[in-house]
């Protein structure tokens, strides 16, 4: 497929046909990740996939935020509940680490594994795909780090992948005049 046909067919995908995707295909998505750049080098991502139950206890640890009586949660985090049930939905649910905590690195270490991240999302649709970037396991993310054994890294994010049971229309664009700003 054409780059630019990738782009525009690029979309959120929330719902899933229960099939797997094939190894090679998963293998493809990394390459096309690790290939990506970054600031300076340094390749600052580390991916993690999960299946079956692994990815099921991500979504179960997001789920558990919303049973706790004394934690009062901010409107905003209840998008998770959403992406708990996509998760567990999706064949295949990639957890998206920053390997280094040097915060004088953090800026363009999360700016090298966006680029990455969205290599993925561009790689799945290349390849017959459908993905979500989702950010809500950040509401979470000591506990998921923790159940996964990298309690030493930082969750940046998570995608979601599988073959789509949708097909989204899309969504609404801002004008090119609203992004374009002119130098004085």
């Amino acid at each position: 497929m054409e780059l630019e046909s990738v782009i525009q067919k690029r979309r959120s995908i929330r719902k899933f046909l229960a099939r797997d995707v094939e190894n090679e295909k998963m293998e493809k998505i990394l390459e096309c990740a690790r290939l990506c750049q970054s600031g300076k080098n340094r390749q600052p991502w580390r991916f993690m996939i999960l299946k079956g139950e692994q990815k099921d206890h991500v979504a179960q640890i997001m789920l558990n935020l919303f049973e706790q009586n004394n934690v009062e949660i901010p409107n905003y985090a209840n998008s998770s509940k959403n992406s708990a049930r996509v998760i567990k939905e999706a064949p295949v649910f990639i957890l998206v680490f920053r390997q280094d905590d040097d915060d004088h690195w953090m800026t363009g270490d999360l700016l090298s594994i966006g680029a990455a991240v969205e290599h993925i999302c561009l790689e799945a649709v290349n390849l017959g795909l459908g993905a979500l970037w989702i950010r809500d396991t950040v509401y979470t993310q000591e506990e998921i780090c923790q159940s996964v054994g990298c309690e030493s890294m930082q969750l940046v994010c998570s995608i979601a992948i599988g073959y789509p049971a949708e097909s989204p229309d899309p969504r609404p664009r801002k004008p090119m005049n609203e992004i374009l700003l002119k130098a004085k």
